[in-house]
């Protein structure tokens, strides 16, 4: 991608808000942590995930633990390309795993927030751009963003190899799109928007080779990936998925959720499940604006593949909001609102939610949080 497109001075105030976004959110986090007796420092870099990340990133692979139930928790579930950066930091710094987990993390959601605001500005405006920006940062579960989890680093590479689609540079799309599928297994989203791009590239003329090269780059992380998964355990081209069902994860249309919600309905925590409802139609409604609205369909790929594999996989609930990080394009419709309104009522607007998702943040991981 030439030097000249990457517009850093014009991206420069949509990574301030995320920056301001982000500090308001730990300096919640270790206020918070003061108060609780809590350490800030351990709750975004050594627990839930983190700590499995930096296991690999310590030791490789090989590490599994079973349940008393037969179930085994291996960390071959682990896409490879965060612990060989933490890994990478870590020897070049001297850091620990866990907090070179943190460094890569917060250079990944500076990326990952000027490759949003470089697609939003490409489809709508610079000034839509910084509000897409502000508003991705202030996600009830935007603290994510500051862990040594994989979804900054993910939304990073997507963002990125979608605005490659978006302005024809196919070697780059793909290139990252292949980056994306050793982060995280939805990284199919992206190789099938890839493709979707490519394919109608060629449809409407395009006689280079690029696109065709694009296409087939795109799946070679995440196939690589799979192929030595089940080459590792002996499972074949299903040893990936054998993997996930020791963690009981599967794709099932969403039944399991819609019966975690049942539940909630027909218990003292009704208002949970309301809350639940309500989330997933707005989830639902935002996809649905942007299919209004013509969003290419390169991003409506990437978006909807990404939320129904957030909604309609098993597995542990309470990291679907998580799941939902990476599906940047929902965020365009309020950014484009908001950018239509007077500054300082957008400002403010924009300021209420940054403060409270950063309470939000803070006292989700001094509970629950996402495993």
């Amino acid at each position: 991608m030439p030097v000249k497109d990457l517009g850093f001075r014009r991206a420069a105030p949509a990574l301030a808000v995320f920056v301001a976004v982000r500090l308001l959110g730990l300096t919640v986090l270790a206020v918070w942590g003061a108060v609780a007796g809590s350490s800030a420092h351990t709750l975004l870099s050594a627990r839930w995930d983190s700590l499995w990340y930096a296991r690999i990133a310590a030791e490789g692979y090989g590490y599994e633990v079973a349940l008393p139930n037969g179930d085994v928790h291996s960390n071959l579930a682990f896409f490879p390309l965060l612990p060989w950066l933490e890994r990478l930091v870590s020897a070049v710094t001297g850091l620990g795993h866990g907090s070179a987990g943190l460094v890569v993390s917060a250079l990944a959601g500076l990326a990952a927030a000027w490759g949003i605001f470089a697609v939003a500005e490409f489809l709508h405006g610079r000034r839509a751009g910084v509000f897409a920006v502000g508003v991705w940062a202030a996600l009830p579960v935007g603290i994510v963003q500051s862990m040594a989890y994989s979804e900054s680093l993910f939304t990073a590479l997507a963002a990125w190899s979608l605005y490659g689609v978006l302005r024809g540079h196919w070697l780059t799309a793909g290139l990252l799109a292949a980056g994306a599928g050793l982060t995280r297994p939805v990284g199919a989203a992206v190789v099938a928007a890839v493709w979707v791009a490519a394919a109608s590239a060629r449809r409407g003329g395009e006689r280079s080779w690029r696109p065709v090269a694009g296409a087939l780059l795109a799946p070679l992380g995440a196939a690589a990936y799979v192929v030595w998964v089940g080459a590792r355990t002996g499972g074949g081209l299903t040893g990936y998925l054998d993997v996930q069902g020791g963690w009981g994860n599967g794709f099932d249309g969403g039944r399991a959720f819609a019966r975690f919600i049942g539940d909630r309905l027909a218990s003292p925590a009704f208002p949970a499940g309301i809350g639940l409802i309500a989330g997933v139609a707005l989830v639902l409604w935002l996809y649905a604006l942007g299919v209004r609205r013509r969003q290419p369909p390169p991003l409506l790929v990437y978006a909807g593949i990404v939320v129904a594999l957030a909604l309609c996989a098993s597995g542990y609930f309470g990291s679907k909001p998580r799941l939902l990080l990476p599906a940047f394009p929902l965020v365009f419709p309020p950014a484009v609102a908001l950018a239509r309104w007077r500054t300082g009522r957008a400002a403010a607007v924009l300021g209420a939610a940054a403060a409270a998702s950063a309470v939000y943040g803070a006292f989700w991981l001094n509970g629950s949080g996402p495993p």
